[in-house]
């Protein structure tokens, strides 16, 4: 019975998309000889009348495209490294080969990359820390499933999976403010709109609170590394323009990097000084003072990418959508209450 049930239904497909019982065998079984326009209608027939879809099938690869700010990342901070490693392992669970393509510079011969989303070999994409508008449009006409990880498309045309980091750092704001800071600093690097979202929660704190936000207390400092945050707020201390009681820093290498620079000129964290971080990477916990931070699921990113994109190989009519993870504070020593 479920055999004939089954039959019938691909009879129905292949009446509604006029193509034969076997073309709609091969196009459901991803197999080649489908022009992709007409395998997505088929899947979104199939969809209609409810046949059971395949996911992605194992030993699929997919197509990791990661930027050179993530793969930067990886060598420095290894919140990307975490974040592979997520990925990694849910790709093995499922059986998925995965093959790394690093993102070229606007100006760079980009014929590779079109040739990788293009190969049938490619089952889906996943984007690693990408903010280029052109690949993001790249990607999305390839009609292929596609995620994008630690950032999102501001057209909504891939979906996404990234911390929420608004939420972050309001928390890590409301964290402060508890303790009695009025005037918080944010040391960031500006660039990506994820970062933009984290001073936005910045501001919704201390707004909420009555608090005010000076353009004074937003730091930018040229990377993220902690020798361009303790040149920045050094050469800020220096000059005797700095009025806060706290440091929120949009990353844990700004943070110790603003550490140094308190060290520097004995002023002590956090006796007289809060500091806070952003990320929870292992080095945060082995710093003197210990870093108090807030927890992004660097690993969960990866893993949910590779959820979502399985998901997305289901065929049929689907809604992009953005996946944002919650993150926890980690309090540890180099916070106090204000005295």
């Amino acid at each position: 019975m479920k055999s004939t049930l089954g039959r019938s239904r691909l009879r129905d497909i292949a009446l509604a998309c006029d193509v034969s019982i076997s073309t709609v065998s091969r196009a459901l079984a991803g197999q080649k000889g489908v022009r992709e326009d007409l395998r997505q209608r088929i899947l979104s027939a199939a969809k209609h009348v409810r046949y059971p879809l395949p996911t992605m099938a194992r030993g699929s690869r997919i197509a990791v495209i990661a930027s050179k700010a993530a793969m930067t990342d990886y060598s420095r901070t290894q919140f990307t490294w975490h974040v592979l490693e997520g990925l990694k392992s849910s790709a093995a669970a499922h059986e998925l080969e995965i093959s790394l393509i690093p993102l070229p510079d606007p100006d760079e011969n980009r014929a590779p990359l079109v040739e990788a989303l293009e190969s049938e070999d490619i089952c889906g994409t996943l984007l690693l820390t990408v903010d280029d508008l052109q690949v993001l449009s790249l990607v999305a006409e390839s009609g292929k499933p596609a995620v994008l990880i630690n950032g999102d498309d501001p057209l909504m045309r891939i979906s996404s999976v990234s911390p929420c980091n608004r939420s972050a750092t309001r928390l890590a704001c409301d964290y402060l403010i508890g303790l009695g800071h009025e005037r918080i600093a944010f040391v960031m690097r500006p660039g990506r709109l994820t970062i933009q979202r984290r001073l936005e929660g910045w501001r919704d704190a201390l707004l909420e609170h009555g608090l005010a936000c000076p353009s004074d207390d937003i730091i930018e400092v040229e990377d993220w590394t902690p020798e361009c945050a303790e040149r920045a707020i050094g050469d800020r201390l220096d000059k005797g323009t700095l009025h806060v009681t706290a440091f929120l820093c949009a990353a844990d290498s700004l943070a110790l990097g603003v550490l140094s620079a308190l060290a520097a000129r004995q002023i002590h964290c956090p006796r007289d000084v809060s500091v806070m971080g952003i990320d929870d990477l292992p080095i945060s916990d082995l710093l003197t003072p210990r870093l108090t931070t807030m927890h992004i699921p660097a690993r969960e990113l990866g893993e949910t990418a590779v959820e979502s994109l399985i998901g997305l190989t289901e065929g049929g009519p689907h809604l992009v959508r953005r996946t944002e993870l919650a993150c926890r504070l980690i309090v540890r020593d180099s916070t106090a209450t204000v005295t």
